[in-house]
């Protein structure tokens, strides 16, 4: 164990440092090719602000990995060699996107295929672990597309705050770490360090007032990268338990997802749709500050995941604890949300 966190915490640190310091390059990239965030109705800022930066999270993250490449046998198989060329798929698409704003019937082609070669090689929810879900065994290569291809769309519908989808999957790849490390898996602990390592390494000059927007290059990029390790690591030892853990890790993505989904749909929308009716834009439109809002959204991250850890490690009585406050928390923004729409 010990020589598995002295992995993570090297992958952590060669990431960090390669992402905060190749930050100002993607910087200047983005604004030579021209991907600039304009001041727009749905949008946050109120100067252009460069929209690539996530090269250097991708930077930071490659470059890691490719150094703990050298110590880590696992970084040589065809499961991991599908996870790469997926993850560059995704890059590339994401950089183009950030310069000509590509379609999104378009990049959801890519996403599918994507996630079909990461399944192809080897990658796939296990359910053979699952009492009573033995059924689902058949459909598991179908599943696991939908998996990756929901959690990269809703790690990218996040990111409309500053430093809030970064630093949600700060907190997002912390606890997926722990959880892969108490499975045994070490290529998904090394993994999820390093994008911990990278995200982090990036939010210095993302935070509000960013000076750097990661674009669809980074959000895209760390949605493949969250869905992929949680299929290596959480998916392969809780069982019936390993959907709920991942699901809590990655709470805030996958909730506002899945109601955005659901308003569209009831409000007669394209569910791909731009809207403000996300929960940070929410928060912002009650009243508080772009900071005020994505510090509450870092809380809220932070106890679901908690609580994922809490059950992992069989403690009932914390984690109810923490669901009740949790849902306390929830509920009041839900409340205070109402009350500012009927002032409206």
């Amino acid at each position: 164990m010990s020589e598995t966190w002295l992995l993570c915490m090297t992958a952590f640190a060669v990431a960090f440092a390669v992402t905060l310091l190749t930050t100002p390059m993607a910087k200047s990239l983005a604004y030579r090719f021209k991907a600039v965030d304009f001041p727009r109705s749905r949008g946050m800022n109120n100067e252009p602000v460069p929209r690539m930066g996530g090269l250097a999270i991708v930077l930071g993250f490659m470059g890691s990995i490719l150094f703990m490449s050298f110590f880590i046998e696992d970084f040589h198989t065809k499961k991991f060699f599908g996870f790469i060329v997926g993850a560059i798929i995704i890059v590339i698409v994401g950089m183009f996107d950030d310069v000509y704003e590509l379609s999104a019937k378009f990049k959801l082609f890519v996403q599918i295929l994507v996630a079909i070669i990461v399944v192809s090689t080897g990658t796939k929810l296990d359910f053979i672990m699952w009492p009573m879900w033995q059924y689902l065994k058949p459909f598991s290569n179908v599943i696991t597309v939908f998996w990756i291809v929901g959690l990269i769309n809703a790690v990218n519908l996040i990111d409309g705050l500053d430093g809030l989808a970064a630093g949600v999957t700060t907190i997002a790849s912390i606890c997926l770490t722990i959880l892969c490390a108490l499975s045994g898996n070490t290529l998904a602990v090394v993994i999820c360090a390093t994008l911990a390592g990278s995200t982090l390494g990036f939010l210095p000059r993302n935070f509000a007032p960013a000076e750097v927007y990661m674009g669809d290059t980074g959000s895209t990029f760390l949605g493949y990268v969250l869905a992929v390790t949680s299929c290596i690591g959480v998916f392969k030892t809780y069982a019936i338990l390993a959907l709920l853990l991942s699901v809590l890790a990655m709470a805030l993505p996958i909730l506002d997802t899945s109601f955005a989904m659901i308003r569209r749909a009831v409000n007669h929308k394209p569910i791909m749709a731009p809207d403000r009716g996300h929960l940070h834009h929410r928060l912002v439109d009650a009243g508080l500050s772009s900071k005020q809002a994505v510090m509450v959204l870092y809380g809220l991250s932070s106890i679901s995941c908690l609580i994922a850890v809490v059950i992992a490690l069989g403690d009932y009585r914390i984690t109810l604890a923490l669901l009740m406050i949790l849902l306390v928390i929830i509920l009041m923004i839900a409340v205070y949300g109402r009350r500012t729409d009927r002032k409206k």
